[in-house]
């Protein structure tokens, strides 16, 4: 049974059971709160039974949210279909109707809005945290909001029999006016849509702009993003610039670890097994080079003036990669320094040709 027709068998009851329109009015108006009383036991009573037997409670607070909004959908449908049979002054019916239909389109705006938070609660509690690190969830909550807050508007005007025509026409030319005086801001927005959508960082990566800006992710924002640099500066970049760029995220893929690599040079003639272990030991014996994976060294080049080899090792953090490497550096020129391994610099050998006098 749909709503039109119990309408119409609550008229026809009515009219039945008493003659005079105040009492069909009353009537008409108690059925509707029986009847709202009862699809309010329904949903609270047997379906809130079903929900209290699942895990969790987001159902449970669903119900208790949606349960009175129906109850006072009934009480206001009732009270306006009965202000119509009454049969008074036309502007004052306009005028009842038109408030009741405000009370319920309020009702409801009041409803949708804590169900969003609700929902908001739940994702942010969800193990799956993907889409509450890029922000993701945010966006959609605000976006939501304002897509229900222009349906209120669109009721209320409907409920007041105001044309929407006019409005809608004179909004569309307003925000056609407002998107060429403003298409920098609008293209700083749809590039943090994109960002916050495609999620090629996220707050607390390290990384590297296409400009040379380097730094740590402080804040991802639908205009900007903030970069917080090692030297402890703020740099706020429109997204417009990073969304056409190249980002390096040395924070990004599978793990967050980073790769250090320290380049050093030895004198030829040196022991290779010995300069293997001594820089083995200086990446084993520093707390911050992971165990796993394991810190290992390579010989990488026979050069002009050395032979050159290279550490490699893997730190937890990319923002401490300068600092880690410094202090290798300085360890293994230590290190190669206590074992009398030498440290060549670059040699040129210069052969300076005499050329014989000629005689005049």
């Amino acid at each position: 049974m749909t709503i039109t027709d119990l309408i119409s068998r609550v008229q026809q009851l009515a009219e039945f059971i008493a003659p005079n329109l105040y009492l069909q009015a009353a009537i008409i108006a108690a059925a509707f709160i029986i009847v709202g009383k009862i699809a309010d036991w329904v949903i609270s009573g047997i379906i809130g039974r079903f929900a209290r037997q699942s895990s969790n409670d987001f159902d449970d607070q669903i119900i208790d949210l949606v349960h009175r909004p129906v109850f006072m959908s009934f009480v206001l449908l009732g009270l306006s279909l009965a202000t119509r049979l009454v049969g008074l002054p036309e502007v004052t019916t306009f005028i009842t109707v038109g408030i009741l239909k405000t009370i319920a389109i309020f009702v409801w705006y009041n409803t949708l809005m804590q169900l969003m938070n609700l929902v908001v609660r739940a994702f942010s509690k969800s193990r799956d945290r993907k889409i509450v690190q890029t922000g993701m969830l945010s966006l959609l909550s605000n976006v939501m909001k304002v897509v229900v807050a222009a349906l209120t508007v669109y009721f209320l005007f409907l409920a007041w029999n105001l044309d929407v025509t006019a409005w809608l026409a004179s909004a569309g030319i307003v925000g056609l006016a407002l998107s060429f005086a403003a298409k920098d801001t609008l293209s700083n927005l749809f590039a943090g849509v994109s960002i916050i959508m495609d999620a090629p960082y996220k707050a607390g990566d390290f990384i590297i702009l296409d400009s040379g800006e380097r730094g740590v992710v402080t804040d991802i924002g639908l205009r900007s993003t903030r970069i917080l640099t090692r030297d402890d500066v703020e740099i706020t970049v429109p997204n417009g610039i990073i969304g056409n760029g190249k980002i390096i995220n040395e924070a990004g893929g599978p793990p967050a670890q980073h790769r250090i690599r320290v380049a050093v040079g030895v004198a030829y003639g040196s022991d290779l097994d010995q300069v293997i272990e001594v820089l083995s030991n200086v990446a084993a014996d520093h707390s911050e080079i992971l165990k796993n994976p394991e810190p290992r060294v390579r010989f990488r080049l026979f050069g002009e003036s050395s032979l050159d080899f290279e550490l490699l090792g893997w730190i937890a953090r990319p923002v401490d990669r300068g600092r880690v490497k410094h202090e290798l550096n300085c360890a293994v020129y230590k290190a190669l320094n206590k074992n009398e391994i030498e440290i060549p610099y670059p040699q040129r050998d210069i052969h300076v040709r005499t050329l014989p006098v000629k005689d005049d």
